[in-house]
């Protein structure tokens, strides 16, 4: 049994389903194809589909007496383009706000009083911050989903994994030399150099 996935883990999973193959599915399907293509256990399903439905990512549509689920690229797309736009503009705007406090606060103190209007801007300010903390996260996972950095990231696996080959190809070939020439097995080869007995390409 592999890892026990993330919620996120499963979302953006599920997202590949509907991505890849750009059709609509009824949850019984979806409860079948998510664990065989991407390991998502099937009683948690219906769960991880209606959390992308609540947050708009995916789509929900009656047909007769059927519910039928679908999320095309282009559509996710320009809703996360939007919601991060959005995103952006609250930030700015929290920003300018707790530019304004930070200023009130130091101007407070000035005399050093321990003012009840002091501490009124200081718990607010801590307010401003901790939705300005729950913004920035929010946005980190708008852009974590990002299909260009999602195609980019799944790149730059590829080409560290291939990195990594070449590499233990040259081991493998400077195994086989040093067998060659000095009559050293394998295994001693591997103890000598500190490599585990499970040493293979990725």
């Amino acid at each position: 049994m592999g890892p026990r996935l993330t919620i996120d883990e499963k979302r953006k999973r599920m997202m590949e389903i509907f991505h890849e193959t750009k059709e609509p599915y009824l949850l019984k399907e979806l409860e079948k194809i998510a664990p065989k293509q991407k390991g998502i256990v099937s009683q948690t399903v219906k769960d991880v589909v209606q959390s992308l439905v609540d947050d708009n990512m995916c789509y929900c549509e009656k047909i007769g007496t059927s519910n039928y689920y679908w999320s095309f690229p282009s559509e996710t797309a320009v809703k996360r383009q939007n919601k991060m736009k959005e995103l952006d503009i609250e930030i700015t705007q929290q920003n300018a706000k707790k530019s304004e406090y930070e200023e009130s606060i130091r101007q407070a103190q000035l005399g050093r009083e321990q003012t009840g209007e002091r501490t009124a801007l200081m718990e607010e300010l801590a307010e401003l911050e901790a939705q300005w903390d729950s913004q920035q996260a929010e946005l980190q996972q708008f852009k974590e989903c990002d299909p260009v950095l999602m195609a980019k990231k799944r790149e730059e696996a590829t080409i560290a994994r291939d990195s990594a080959n070449r590499w233990t190809d040259n081991v493998f070939i400077l195994q086989s030399w040093t067998r060659d020439k000095f009559n050293m097995e394998s295994a001693d080869f591997n103890k000598y150099f500190g490599i585990p007995t499970d040493f293979d390409n990725v």
